[in-house]
């Protein structure tokens, strides 16, 4: 197996979005994985994890949310300015992510028939927000996500759901995880959320230590997570 990254530009209303497809090149179509970063846009992190997902058999797209250069880091004084312009325009924030899906299914390596998403906190609300569009994706993975639901009426969802949370998220408080669950429930989605016992937010990312503010990485959280979307990922497309 050789897995190789591909930097794929895609114009959107006149803008240049930079996509990076990671995949074995000499295997023949498969399902595809959608992979959208946290906060801070992509980054050597996000194309890492693709490579993890790409070597149990899938391709990975990684998606630009904000457009080509539009990237922040935690030490920026306004790390979160791409992605609060997106909150505020939720119906924005879906046309973005079908876009990515459309490149993701519009690639060589990809059966376009099977395709999923998986998402890291504002990652998680791109998930979210896909499976809110109605998009055809078999399923949706959200790591420590963000669970306010748009302000329009969603289409009807057709894809599965995992949520995997960590339970003293103060991004997502019980209540709002709750409010979550309810919706799901009431568009009668198939959906699973795993909630991980002393455990907050970013709990994937090992460069995230501020447990004062419940933002942590946890090494079993990240483990557990990762075993349950492979899991659910195998039964999506097994």
């Amino acid at each position: 197996m050789s897995i190789i990254r591909t930097v794929i530009v895609q114009d959107m209303v006149g803008q240049p979005f930079e996509h990076v497809a990671v995949a074995d090149a000499a295997a023949g179509p498969r399902p595809g994985i959608l992979l959208f970063p946290n906060v801070l846009g992509t980054k050597e992190a996000d194309f890492a994890y693709a490579e993890k997902v790409a070597a149990l058999g899938y391709a990975v797209l990684v998606a630009d949310m904000y457009g080509q250069g539009k990237r922040t880091s935690r030490a920026d004084s306004d790390a979160a300015r791409y992605m609060n312009a997106l909150n505020t325009d939720r119906a924005l924030l879906r046309d973005r992510v079908n876009g990515a899906h459309a490149v993701l299914k519009g690639l060589a390596e990809v059966d376009a028939t099977r395709t999923a998403a998986i998402g890291f906190c504002f990652g998680g609300k791109c998930v979210l927000d896909l499976a809110r569009s109605g998009a055809d994706i078999a399923g949706g993975v959200s790591f420590h996500g963000v669970y306010d639901a748009p302000p329009f009426t969603n289409a009807a969802i057709t894809a599965k759901l995992l949520v995997c949370h960590g339970w003293d998220d103060p991004i997502a408080p019980p209540e709002a995880t709750v409010g979550l669950a309810r919706e799901l429930t009431q568009a009668g989605c198939d959906w699973q959320i795993h909630a991980y016992g002393g455990t907050g937010h970013a709990f994937t990312d090992e460069a995230v230590n501020m447990p004062e503010k419940g933002l942590a990485y946890s090494a079993s959280a990240d483990r557990r997570s990762f075993r349950a979307m492979v899991d659910f990922l195998g039964d999506l497309f097994g």
